[in-house]
């Protein structure tokens, strides 16, 4: 039997700085996730959810919610930054440089900017990023630079929680 291991993230020793990564999975952000997202965050700026609102304004639509677009750029590069962090130390220099609408569909990609060992977790390193985020037009729409810590891999926390079943899987049970 031959388990193939899945892609398990970086760890610190596998950032270089200079590396970019462009994060795999682009993401289309509809009216409802701008709706859901507002009302869950309590903004009550109505130039997020009143259709009436948004066509009065210089940009004539409602504007997507602007935390959600840091969300999803977050959550597009946790496949190759974060996947074995186990906190964000910081966020600098956020900027959203144009406005996102129903419809854009976001990608992001980051480029590590520096990384250090951590002085008080010897399993552990620091490592900054800074990611940009492009709508579908290859528009810039956000950029921000993120620290954050991550395990080594040989680290305590960086153990696979998998459990283990007492019969493994096999071709011929199908």
């Amino acid at each position: 039997m031959t388990i193939t291991e899945s892609w398990q993230g970086r760890f610190y020793e596998d950032f270089g700085i200079g590396e970019i990564y462009q994060h795999p999975l682009g993401r289309t952000i509809t009216e409802t996730d701008n709706s859901w997202f507002t009302l869950l965050t309590m903004n009550t700026n109505q130039a997020h959810f009143n259709a009436q609102v948004g066509a009065s304004s210089e940009f004539g639509r409602m504007l997507v919610v602007s935390p959600l677009t840091i969300a999803i750029a977050i959550g597009q590069s946790v496949v190759d930054t974060t996947q074995n962090a186990f906190a964000n130390l910081g966020m600098d220099d956020l900027r959203l440089t144009a406005p996102v609408f129903a419809g854009d569909t976001l990608w992001s990609e980051s480029i590590v900017l520096d990384k250090r060992e951590s002085g008080s977790r010897p399993g552990a390193g620091i490592v900054t990023i800074r990611t940009r985020t492009l709508n579908q037009d290859a528009v810039e729409v956000l950029t921000f630079r993120r620290t954050f810590y991550v395990h080594k891999r040989d680290a305590a926390g960086a153990v696979s929680h998998f459990p283990q079943a007492a019969t493994p899987l096999q071709l011929e049970q199908l």
